[in-house]
């Protein structure tokens, strides 16, 4: 099938080198001609593992081209999916410009019946909007379908997700565009889940909000934990031997970050206040998680009695593991107020720093774990990348200025490092 993807970005990309991947011919378009040149050279712009492969490997077989010309690319395709960004406003509504802007250049330039896709995270109702858009500026008057496709890719495991997933949901209103939804994902060989489209718009928004709802709760009972002196680590086991709740993001730490779970929560507060419904518990729900971040500088504060001028190494500036992304990353919000306060700050992250660089001042950035823990009067652990995990503590300990761990990811054995001659602080343990 011959397919357009609207957007290089994350979604972007990944959908376009996986639809290649499965046999399709995939036009990837974007307005920036500087991404545009860098990956038709071979240079991707984001760390996601797996994907450089898999781009040049589709490119050498001539299924996957990159391109600035969306007309062009248009008129080619018989499905187009719309992969650009939805950022939230000032007053956390998702920012549909992009969206409203590919619609109507699909609009102007299709002139044979296309399916167009919203791949992006956008509210419910804006598949009708899209709709009303195109056909406002349908100036050939062809036919067309709009389907909801949203995404379910994780960061670190995108390729992974994409090609292996828990379900696909097409929230389509004709049949034609059904079949055509269906064909195009047959490879694949996975659960299709058929919908209404504002129904699948509500999926991918209930899903990320459901699952950061799941942290912070986690994190809320760890906070318990702590007050009563059980083991937060203990009671998630407990939990997630449960069918009905899974183990799955039950891990107590400093909160959720990336660009998903922020976003999407916040966007479908908004959707529900505009339909009338006060979201109560995801408010919570975001409360909870700007909390442990002010509660684990305040770990730190009463580890060191005083910040000003101490120098705080720091292991992972990611919001997660397996993926260069700083956007809303804890990192960000624990370090600038360390700084606040006074401290100096050198960290390490396998694949971040490039793009931490242009949030982060006055870091001193390190080539590995050790560099970022000499000298330093405390080490903090805010990514649970694996190499953290298997660093040599020893070795660690032999350069701090002083052997105190605050470990935002529970990543280690309380028990083991203390025995090693640490001071020990994380989460929901006693430890401390």
């Amino acid at each position: 099938m011959k397919i357009a993807v609207a957007g290089a970005g994350y979604v972007g990309l990944v959908t376009a080198a996986c639809f290649a991947e499965i046999g399709n011919n995939v036009i990837c378009v974007d307005i920036d001609e500087s991404k545009i040149n860098h990956l038709n050279n071979g240079v991707i712009p984001i760390y996601e593992p797996g994907l450089d492969k898999l781009v040049a490997k589709n490119r050498k077989e001539n299924r996957l081209e990159f391109s600035t010309d969306l007309k062009s690319s248009i008129k080619q395709s018989e499905v187009i999916f719309i992969c650009v960004g939805t950022p939230p406003k000032d007053n956390g509504e998702a920012d549909l410009s992009y969206v409203e802007n590919v619609a109507r250049m699909i609009a102007e330039a299709m002139d044979s019946y296309k399916v167009i896709v919203e791949k992006s995270t956008v509210p419910v109702e804006t598949g009708e909007k899209v709709v009303k858009s195109i056909r406002a500026y349908n100036i050939h008057k062809v036919d067309f379908d709009v389907v909801s496709n949203p995404e379910f890719l994780r960061e670190g495991s995108a390729v992974n997700d994409f090609m292996h997933p828990d379900r696909i949901v097409i929230g389509a209103e004709s049949e034609k565009a059904r079949e055509t939804m269906k064909a195009l994902y047959q490879p694949l060989n996975a659960k299709i889940l058929f919908t209404d489209i504002k129904s699948a718009e509500i999926i991918k928004h209930a899903s990320n909000s459901f699952l950061a709802t799941k942290i912070s709760f986690i994190n809320a009972i760890a906070n318990i934990c702590e007050l009563a002196g059980a083991d937060v680590e203990k009671v998630a086991e407990g939990m997630g031997l449960d069918k009905r709740i899974g183990k799955s993001f039950l891990n107590a730490g400093i909160g959720y970050g990336g660009f998903c779970f922020p976003k999407d929560a916040e966007a479908f507060i908004k959707i529900a206040e505009k339909l009338g419904y006060d979201f109560r518990l995801l408010k919570a729900t975001q409360e909870i998680n700007n909390f442990q971040r002010k509660n684990f500088v305040e770990k730190i504060e009463n580890a060191l009695w005083i910040v000003k001028n101490k120098t705080i190494g720091i292991l992972g500036l990611a919001f997660k593991p397996n993926t260069d992304d700083m956007r809303f990353a804890p990192s960000i919000d624990i370090i600038n107020e360390l700084q606040r306060e006074g401290a100096k700050i050198k960290a390490y992250d396998p694949e971040a720093a490039g793009k931490a660089k242009s949030i982060l001042n006055n870091i001193e950035y390190c080539t590995n774990p050790y560099d970022a823990a000499k000298e330093a009067d405390a080490l903090l652990i805010l990514t649970e990348w694996d190499e953290f995990k298997t660093v040599d503590l020893n070795r660690i300990k032999s350069v701090m200025k002083h052997p105190l761990l605050i470990d935002g990811r529970n990543i280690f054995d309380p028990e083991d490092v203390k025995r090693l001659g640490f001071s020990y602080i994380s989460m929901g343990r006693k430890d401390n």
